[in-house]
């Protein structure tokens, strides 16, 4: 089965989803994805049956509306979406800032859909009023209706009665979370988290970020962080303190979309995060990579 991705993301982690799923406990209660972005890890540990029950959770609260829509009015959703795209033809620039000013206004989750599929790069950003500004990619009309349909009917299918949306803070989403289940964070990468940049609807401050790992580790909850990586030569961000006592892989993410467009082929390689009580339940990986510096690099398996 193909998994469905409703969210084209950029930067999603559908490409080491399943090599993450290598690493999950054999019986998990809830899985928190408080990043929740496209939901990568969820819909794949959704297909796999990895968890009881989901944690969708992510500040962006107009992204949180749109995946509400996504498991509990697919057909609607999907219905507008294919009247908005049916609409834009022969006039699809002057009709993609229309749609964008209507959802500053209103929030709807189909026109946040439909310009998630239109925008450049399917990347979300915002201006200092925290309204969307990305502009349209005037080489497509976005997503084929078909193919959203199937996608989001997918998901649907997935996490229906199984998944609980809501929109707030990381700390607040991962205040539950306890030793039987599993937290997977995927934060901004450091250097494009900052208040200003566009790239996000706000800041992550680091030290408060490792002091919710630390607070995790206090109450033995094992997580799982994808936070640092490089693409080509280009680093993003420094490791995670030594104090949080993690287990630190590496995982092959395939090519930078960005770099593909500035006709470069650069791999992108993130980092990868176990907690120690996470690495305690998995006997097959080994305890002393940190201390060897011997990182195994695992191929994505997509």
């Amino acid at each position: 089965m193909r998994l469905p991705h409703p969210i084209p993301y950029q930067g999603s982690k559908r490409w080491i989803a399943k090599s993450l799923l290598h690493f999950f406990p054999k019986r998990i209660g809830t899985l928190f994805e408080p990043f929740a972005g496209s939901a990568a890890v969820t819909l794949a540990a959704s297909h796999c049956e990895s968890a009881s029950s989901f944690q969708l959770s992510d500040i962006n609260a107009p992204l949180m509306t749109l995946w509400n829509a996504i498991i509990e009015s697919p057909e609607s959703l999907v219905n507008d979406y294919e009247r908005l795209w049916q609409q834009q033809h022969g006039r699809e620039a002057e009709f993609f800032n229309e749609i964008r000013a209507e959802f500053n206004r209103t929030h709807k989750p189909h026109h946040f859909l439909f310009l998630l599929a239109r925008c450049t790069k399917a990347a979300v950003r915002y201006n200092r009023k925290g309204e969307f500004n990305n502009s349209p990619d005037h080489r497509r009309k976005g997503t084929n209706p078909e193919r959203v349909r199937e996608s989001v009917l997918g998901a649907a299918r997935l996490l229906k009665g199984r998944a609980c949306v809501r929109a707030c803070d990381y700390r607040e989403a991962i205040q539950d979370a306890g030793p039987k289940d599993l937290v997977y964070m995927d934060p901004p990468y450091q250097g494009v988290s900052r208040e200003r940049d566009q790239r996000y609807i706000s800041g992550l401050s680091i030290e408060e970020f490792s002091d919710s790992l630390a607070e995790l580790n206090r109450r033995k909850v094992p997580y799982i962080v994808s936070y640092d990586g490089q693409t080509g030569e280009k680093l993003h961000g420094e490791t995670l303190p030594a104090r949080l006592d993690l287990t630190r892989f590496e995982v092959v993410a395939g090519r930078s979309s960005t770099e593909t467009l500035l006709g470069r082929s650069s791999v992108t390689v993130e980092s990868v995060y176990f907690s120690h009580s996470l690495v305690c339940k998995l006997p097959t990986v080994p305890k002393n990579i940190m201390e060897d510096g011997n990182l195994p690099l695992f191929e994505n398996a997509l």
